[in-house]
């Protein structure tokens, strides 16, 4: 007879672990709160409102939660997780960040289901989305018992904040709360200040962050696109920017407007769209804003929301109410974290994704690639003191990314508090300027630089060509902007494929450095009087071919990037760099399902880096690139045409190449020899 073995599933020891930690915070006399209790109104309505750890909407809490205050009177949110198993702490992905993403970059249900700080972390990522509490410290802890029937546990504790983008920095594990009460909190807190977090990690950390960005807006365009009828891009582009504004809030003085504050009313003066205008009114004028700025950013928006259309009651709801939920609910938890990334820039690039335009009118709309807007602003070499600006600002991409790079290097030269603050104010609302002429696309630029910490000051609504006279356009309005660096992607359809632009902005500037993206054709016949004029004055330092792939699924044309030496005429024995850069160690795909479009298969980073190092410095900084892709040599400054230029093919003849030939086909005659050999033996039977 055959015996059956029945092995017992292990049980969960949850209820235990909970009991043995909710019994430490019990004898240290700490407030905590389970589950269901309430915590306080703002805690409670965002773990409410948050997706539960399996997915569905709210109603879902940590197991434990506290309210603590250290000893400078900050409050810190701490939310607890309890699961019952070995193995069952944290799960972690091959970077070592808490793994709560799936490849698709959507929520990963199932870890953070089964893993207590997974769990916790998620938990933590609500407070950041839903409430003005920008540090959570969110704990894990988990247990099983051993061979005797003895109870094991472990613990780790982690930091989630604005700074990290969420994501979290472990702090530790313990094997106890007891780092919780005072005084042994505060010494706690003075270990997660220490925590630091380098570059690399934290631009590792922007591009997961982007990443997840593009899939929630794919996601609220698609449903936008499907759902929402009748309205135009501009109407999107509107109510993404009211919507955002009205969100944001003034940590004191504004209050952020949340979805149950819209009640879809008839009544004159609270409707849906008058309560959304008066909080955007509300935050502008608490910025302080320029007036004019104020009125023009007011005028753009007030007619799309009090259309009658957006505010008309079908089944006790708006179109405007349920759009704002939407736009709420898929990226309120981006950009209420601080993104130093073209948000909008993004945002704007989706809807057009979804819209019919003709290949000209998208050629001249397609956003600038993260990556590639940091290598114009190096190339243009931005620095602090540096005075940016932009004539066809688009989203304002351009202008971002030249935000970051000044306000790095000011947090790297600049050691005092005070001093560092002034400074960064200083860049914000003094050292950048951008022209933007369409008012839908104007909107996005100020609302991208209102959430990468109000550098919109002088983001003028202006024709760069006809309208601007290198003046700013708020604050100092009788002053000319001192520009040092100009940065630019023009829109092709422009005369001289986009070189009036410049020839104009160059023709402004006294001293500096410049960095173009521009349809190759410009320096290759298509734009020869713009040229010829701009190198009398202007010293053409390099032509950089890009890859023709960069704007995949946006635009069909070949680019270069071209730098400039503004105030010194070109010489005809000045030497240019030219480059290849047709591979820049990134591979693109256009698959609308995929989460990642863009891959670093070949050292992109490093690449990118050595572009910006050749031309500053020349050939010994070949590394990655070959003698072949990088070629110093002269243009005719009286043609205009010759920009485009790539290392000269060598066609003569060398001794080496002649043996290798007599060689190979010596080579090729004695194996067929052979075979023919071979195959005469075969036949006669030898």
């Amino acid at each position: 007879m055959t015996k059956t073995v029945t092995k017992n599933k292990v049980r969960s020891v949850e209820p235990l672990i909970a009991d043995l930690a909710n019994g430490w915070m019990k004898s240290y006399n700490l407030d905590y709160k389970l589950e269901q209790e309430p915590l306080n109104t703002e805690i409670d309505k965002a773990l409410d409102e948050y997706l539960s750890k399996s997915g569905g909407k709210g109603g879902k809490r940590p197991d434990a939660k506290l309210l603590l205050q250290d000893k400078n009177l900050n409050y810190w949110p701490v939310l607890i997780e309890y699961k019952g198993y070995k193995g069952k702490l944290e799960k972690l992905d091959s970077c070592g960040n808490i793994d709560n993403l799936t490849a698709r970059n959507e929520p990963n249900y199932s870890n953070i289901k089964s893993f207590a700080v997974n769990g916790a972390v998620h938990y933590a990522n609500a407070l950041l989305h839903h409430t003005s509490y920008t540090d959570i410290i969110a704990i894990g802890m988990t247990g099983y018992k051993d061979e005797l029937g003895k109870l094991k546990h472990s613990i780790a504790v982690y930091y989630v904040s604005k700074n990290n983008l969420g994501v979290g920095q472990k702090v530790g594990e313990y094997t106890d709360l007891s780092f919780l009460p005072p005084p042994e909190f505060d010494k706690f807190i003075e270990k997660v200040k220490t925590l630091n977090i380098s570059a690399e990690q934290l631009e590792q950390l922007r591009e997961r962050k982007e990443q997840e960005i593009k899939a929630s807006l794919v996601k609220l365009n698609n449903d936008i696109y499907q759902n929402e009828k009748n309205l135009s891009e501009d109407d999107r582009v509107y109510l993404v920017a009211s919507s955002i504004i009205a969100t944001l809030g003034v940590p004191g003085k504004v209050k952020p407007l949340e979805k149950e504050d819209l009640k879809s009313s008839p009544e004159s003066g609270e409707t849906d769209g008058e309560i959304i205008l008066r909080k955007i009114k509300a935050f502008l004028t608490e910025k302080a804003l320029p007036e004019t700025k104020k009125e023009l950013i007011i005028r753009t928006l007030q007619n799309t929301l009090t259309s009658d259309n957006l505010n008309k009651i079908t089944a006790g709801e708006t179109q405007l109410k349920r759009v704002f939920n939407k736009i709420v609910d898929d990226l309120g938890r981006y950009y209420k974290i601080g993104l130093t990334t073209d948000f909008t820039g993004k945002l704007f690039n989706e809807m057009y994704g979804w819209l019919g335009f003709s290949q000209d009118k998208l050629n001249d709309v397609v956003l600038t690639p993260s990556y590639v807007a940091k290598l114009l602003v190096k190339l243009a070499r931005v620095d602090r003191n540096s005075y940016v600006w932009d004539f066809a600002t688009g989203s304002a991409g351009l202008l971002v990314a030249a935000m970051n790079e000044m306000l790095i290097d000011a947090k790297n030269h600049i050691t005092s508090p005070d001093e560092l603050a002034r400074k960064e104010a200083t860049i914000r609302a003094e050292q950048l300027l951008g022209l933007e002429v369409l008012p839908s696309i104007y909107m996005l630029a100020v609302l991208n630089m209102i959430l990468m910490g109000d550098g919109s000051s002088n983001i003028l609504n202006k024709d760069s060509l006809h309208d601007f006279d290198g003046k700013y356009g708020f604050g100092k309005i009788t002053e000319k902007f001192p520009a040092s660096a100009f940065v630019l992607n023009p829109p092709y359809s422009a005369a001289g494929n986009g070189m009036i632009f410049v020839e104009k902005a160059l023709g402004m500037m006294n001293k500096g450095y410049a960095a173009i993206i521009i349809q190759g054709s410009s320096g290759n016949g298509k734009a020869v009087d713009y040229n010829r004029r701009i190198l009398k004055k202007h010293t053409l330092l390099a032509s950089i071919k890009m890859p023709i792939d960069l704007f995949i699924g946006k635009s069909n044309v070949q680019t270069y990037v071209y730098v400039f030496r503004v105030n010194e005429p070109h010489q005809a024995d000045d030497t240019v760099k030219f480059i290849d850069f047709s591979n820049d160690g990134y591979t693109r795909t256009n698959r609308k399902k995929a989460s990642v479009n863009l891959k670093d298969t070949d050292h992109a980073k490093e690449r990118y880096d050595e572009v910006v190092q050749l031309v500053r410095f020349g050939k010994d900084k070949l590394k990655y690139l070959t003698e072949k892709e990088y070629y110093e040599g002269k243009i005719d400054p009286k043609s205009g045409a010759d920009w485009n230029q790539s290392a000269p093919v060598d066609t003569q003849p060398k001794l080496k190449d002649f043996k290798k030939t007599i060689s190979d086909y010596l080579a090729w005659e004695i194996t067929n020899l052979l075979k023919n050999d071979h195959e005469e033996n075969f036949l006669l039977g030898k």
